[in-house]
């Protein structure tokens, strides 16, 4: 059997903080059950914008220690680091991956050595996006299949999982709790294949992260 993490982003300003803070308990709950990684989108020009949360929200939530949190770092602060990695702006405290989203056209060998030194200045995982196949030979990062970018737009085929001796490899778009079963059956990974599906829109209702919807992926894809 393949072993998949879903990965969920639940913050968006759109709501109250207290709103936000009132989900932490089900998160809890469903992490407690399933293995998930939760995510927040970074980038400090977006700040209190449509899913990008403010400082103190974001804060207040990676100081819960006990769920597994990633960082999405956007707009320039994701160029810098792909540029300067040494000296780009840390990461917010509390994650264990950080997913540099510095381009939508992919990565230049010289960026994804960038990203997995910044990786290991921080002592954290390091997470890029390709458009294609898994660039198998770029090793150091994990990679995640998205040409979505977080609009749902689902794509009509996914790259072979990684081998066990490869990279940490995702898929994403377009996946949710009525779509999550057939892309897994398209996905075709063997057993013992190892993954991750990240999910954004997939999990929303009105905008809004739906706790509701999270478990219905995780019943899903672990009964």
């Amino acid at each position: 059997m393949s072993r998949i993490t879903p990965c969920s982003r639940p913050v968006s300003s759109r709501s109250p903080a207290s709103t936000e803070f009132e989900l932490l308990p089900g998160a809890r709950a469903l992490s407690a059950r399933y293995p998930i990684e939760w995510g927040v989108l970074v980038d400090p020009a977006q700040e209190d914008t449509a899913l990008f949360p403010r400082a103190e929200i974001r804060n207040t939530l990676l100081a819960a220690r006990d769920l597994r949190w990633a960082a999405h770092v956007c707009g320039e602060a994701a160029k810098a680091i792909a540029t300067d990695p040494l000296n780009a702006p840390l990461a917010p405290a509390g994650v264990q991956r950080v997913q540099v989203n510095h381009s939508f056209k992919g990565s230049t060998p010289t960026q994804v050595a960038a990203a997995r030194d910044y990786g290991r200045r921080l002592g954290v995982r390091t997470v890029l996006q390709c458009s294609g196949a898994f660039p198998l030979n770029q090793t150091g990062v994990d990679w995640l299949y998205d040409v979505s970018f977080g609009t749902g737009a689902r794509p009509d085929r996914w790259p072979a999982p990684s081998p066990t001796d490869g990279p940490f490899c995702g898929y994403s778009g377009g996946i949710g709790p009525d779509t999550v079963t057939d892309i897994l059956a398209r996905i075709a990974a063997p057993d013992g294949a190892l993954y991750w599906i990240d999910m954004e829109s997939g999990v929303r209702t009105d905008g809004a992260f739906d706790l509701a919807k999270c478990e219905a992926v995780c019943r899903a894809v672990y009964g």
